[in-house]
């Protein structure tokens, strides 16, 4: 948390991924760039992710998360971004719990 951050309120993932790079550490961001149906987190939503697997913001929660934190490790080493899509059609959904009917699409790349 950061020193201007009101207690109780989670830092803003951005001011996070900005103080993570002053650190020298290196980071990848990712974004929720679309959903339909029943999505937990709006368009717009960040997740920050550092090379150790840290991370900070959300962009789903659950198993979701845990597969954007694993392509981020990859994108962090290849440099490529990637797009994610989640959702009841495809067969991960079921896998990283978003078996409600939501997608969610998640652009994941590297910053700094």
């Amino acid at each position: 948390m950061s020193d201007m951050q009101p207690a109780g309120e989670p830092a803003d993932p951005l001011t996070t991924a900005e103080a993570w790079l002053q650190a020298g550490r290196e980071v990848a961001l990712a974004t929720v760039v679309e959903t339909w149906g029943s999505a937990p987190r709006p368009v717009g939503s960040h997740l920050v992710i550092d090379a150790e697997g840290n991370f900070e913001g959300s962009v789903s929660g659950g198993c979701v998360e845990g597969a954007v934190v694993a392509e981020a490790a990859e994108v962090l080493d290849d440099g490529k971004p990637r797009m994610l899509e989640f959702g009841v059609a495809d067969e991960t959904a079921w896998r990283v719990g978003l078996s409600c009917g939501g997608r969610i699409r998640v652009y994941v790349e590297r910053v700094g």
